[in-house]
């Protein structure tokens, strides 16, 4: 029989939320260290490029991807984010019909002469440049898959505006074919959101292997930035022993900074727009801003 009374709380440390479910628990959150407020700067350019990257669908990729730019954008970087997925999360999350639009990444992708310029989107938020994608993307692997240096061909589109930029984000598909790799190779950099659940670890020996030989036979510049915790419930016994172990796996390679689960986030998402300005004194913006900190401090972004 089960016991009536809340017995099962004992085995564990701090208040239970809800005696029936005993894995709830009400903790207080780690210290966190500070990040001070970068210094403006004198100048922009020439970007670092950053992947935001996994092979699993439904981590914060996307979020990451555009909270971040935002939140570099509010310090002062100028920040151009390429949809790289072809189901166009990020172009909609900008608030961008990419279905509507004649010239897409794919577009440039393929073009013997790309002009990235006229493909530029520019999103409400000033400082916050888009390239967008749609659809037709899927199409892109096939397309290059006999095409000469196939792996180099974002980095041939992106050339011509490193120089204009800070952060070039380039959000990736979730796979790690093709277009993933062409983003691998095109980056100085790969920041990789982790979701604090078992089956989203499973999967990242293989990325991180997969970074690695690209790293080795394809661009030798190209580094982990971090491993980006998202979806954080600090409540539950799992998603604490899931961040246990990406400390021991990942050490310093671990940003400090933690990205709660919110629906203030599919909130921002539907519409189209950046946490920052739809919730702009939220937990979830500061805490990206704080993330955006933190990169800078790091040496990610200038």
């Amino acid at each position: 029989m089960m016991p009536t009374d809340d017995s099962t709380a004992v085995r564990y440390p701090g208040p239970v939320s809800d005696s029936k479910q005993p894995g709830l628990i009400d903790l207080p959150a780690p210290e966190q260290k500070e990040f001070p407020a970068p210094a403006p700067l004198e100048s922009h350019g020439p970007a670092r490029i950053i992947s935001m990257c996994n092979q699993k669908g439904g981590v914060g990729k996307t979020t990451t991807t555009i909270s971040l730019g935002a939140s570099l954008v509010e310090y002062g970087r100028k920040v151009l984010i390429v949809d790289f997925d072809p189901q166009g999360a990020a172009s909609a999350g900008l608030g961008v019909n990419a279905n509507e639009l004649d010239t897409t990444i794919y577009d440039l992708l393929v073009a013997a002469r790309p002009d990235i310029l006229p493909v530029i989107q520019q999103t409400s938020m000033p400082g916050l440049d888009l390239v967008p994608a749609n659809i037709d993307l899927s199409a892109a692997e096939v397309q290059l898959v006999n095409e000469v240096a196939r792996e180099q061909a974002l980095a041939r589109v992106l050339r011509p505006v490193v120089d204009d930029y800070d952060a070039i984000i380039v959000d990736c598909q979730p796979s790690l074919g093709l277009l993933t790799v062409n983003a691998l190779t095109a980056s100085h950099g790969v920041i990789i959101p982790l979701e604090t659940e078992f089956f989203a670890l499973r999967g990242v020996a293989l990325l991180v292997e997969t970074v690695e030989r690209i790293k080795d036979r394809l661009n030798p510049r190209l580094d982990i930035d971090g491993i980006l915790a998202t979806m954080v419930d600090s409540r539950t016994l799992h998603s604490r022993e899931v961040l246990e172990r990406l400390e021991q796996a990942f050490g310093e390679r671990l940003f400090d900074t933690r990205i709660r689960r919110t629906v203030k986030f599919p909130d921002a998402s539907v519409a189209a727009e950046p946490i920052n300005t739809y919730a702009p004194t939220h937990a979830g913006a500061e805490a990206y801003r704080r993330l955006a900190r933190e990169i800078i401090a790091r040496g990610c972004v200038a």
